[in-house]
Parts: structure tokens; C-alpha cells; sequence
């Protein structure tokens, strides 16, 4: 696992702020210990300091992955999340959208948000913001972009998008023979 040049730190660290915002800070320095981004094969873990000291004991050719991974680089070079990233960005999400119970199921089936499924969102969203997808009961589904600002959304149509849908848990099912 090498460390992540200047360029590739950047860019998951401008991603990570789209949804997070300053808290990124949180996710390196936590009470539990340092954190630390890795990288292995085009693919960001988010692992401990503790651990990372532990996984240098194996050779690399053994070692397939050590912590969360968070999302990977494209071939284009643009870094993007993973569904696995969610755990680690939810309790500093600057910005939510939670859905109704009607719409979560179409939510986890890869759709966009419209806003008859909307129930809250959270105020002051400027329009393409990063935003963490929850249901009613304050369970993270997933993340995506807001299409429309908060303003915005209290005037639109009942069948207008207001949210992007970038990924959800239902991923872990859909994609299930593919991560085999």
C-alpha cells in the first residue's frame, strides 16, 4: 500500500469536502487514533495508523487490502466514492436529504430523487451539493447531488428531480456476482 502523491490527495480530499465539508479534518485526526488515505491499484482505503503498522508486516504480493476502501481512481484520473464510504461520511455530513418512506425502495434501485419522495432537506443546500442520502428513520441509503437548491425545492414540481442518485446500499445486492 503506498501513500497517495500530491495530485491524487487533492483529489480525494476535494471530494470528500463536497460532502463532508471541513470535516474532513475529523476523518484524519479521530479520538480513536490517526487516520491515513492508502492506495493499491487505483483503489483509496481509509485505515488506521495502528493497523497500517500491522499490515507492513506482510509482503504486498500477499496483501490484497487493509481497511475501508473508499473509492478508486478512474482511468480518466477522476477519483470517485464507493458505497463503502458511506459508514465513514455520514456522521459528518454537512449536508441530507431524507426521503420518504414511498420513495426509498426507487432510491435503492439506483433512481433519482424526485420531489414528491422528498421529506426533509437539510438548510441553506446550494444546488450540485454533495449530499448523504437518508431515509425517515435517520438510516444512511447512500449519497448523491443535489439538483436543485433548498429554496428551489419548495416551489418545483412534484416530479421534479431534486436529487442525483451517485450510490446507495442496494449496490451490495445488484452488484452482488459482480464482486465475486
Amino acid at each position: 500500500m503506498k501513500r497517495l502523491s500530491e495530485e491524487k490527495t487533492k483529489l480525494v480530499f476535494e471530494k470528500l469536502a463536497k460532502y463532508i465539508g471541513d470535516n474532513v479534518k475529523h476523518l484524519i485526526d479521530r479520538p480513536t487514533g490517526n487516520y491515513c488515505f492508502r492506495e493499491k491499484k487505483d483503489r483509496v482505503y481509509y485505515v488506521s495508523e495502528k493497523l497500517l503498522a500491522l499490515a507492513n508486516t506482510v509482503s504486498p504480493d500477499n496483501l490484497m487490502s487493509v481497511g475501508t476502501c473508499i473509492g478508486k481512481f478512474t482511468k480518466s484520473g477522476k477519483f470517485r466514492l464507493h458505497i463503502t464510504a458511506l459508514p465513514c461520511l455520514a456522521p459528518y455530513a454537512k449536508h441530507k436529504i431524507w426521503v420518504k418512506s414511498s420513495a426509498e425502495q426507487q432510491f435503492l434501485y439506483g433512481h433519482n430523487v424526485n420531489k414528491s419522495g422528498l421529506g426533509r432537506i437539510t438548510e441553506n443546500t446550494s444546488k450540485y451539493q454533495g449530499v448523504l442520502v437518508y431515509s425517515m428513520h435517520d438510516l444512511p441509503l447512500g449519497f448523491g447531488v443535489a439538483a436543485k437548491s433548498t429554496t428551489d425545492c419548495k416551489s418545483s414540481d412534484p416530479m421534479a428531480i431534486v436529487c442525483f442518485h451517485q450510490a446507495d446500499v442496494g449496490e451490495y445486492i445488484r452488484s452482488e456476482d459482480t464482486l465475486l
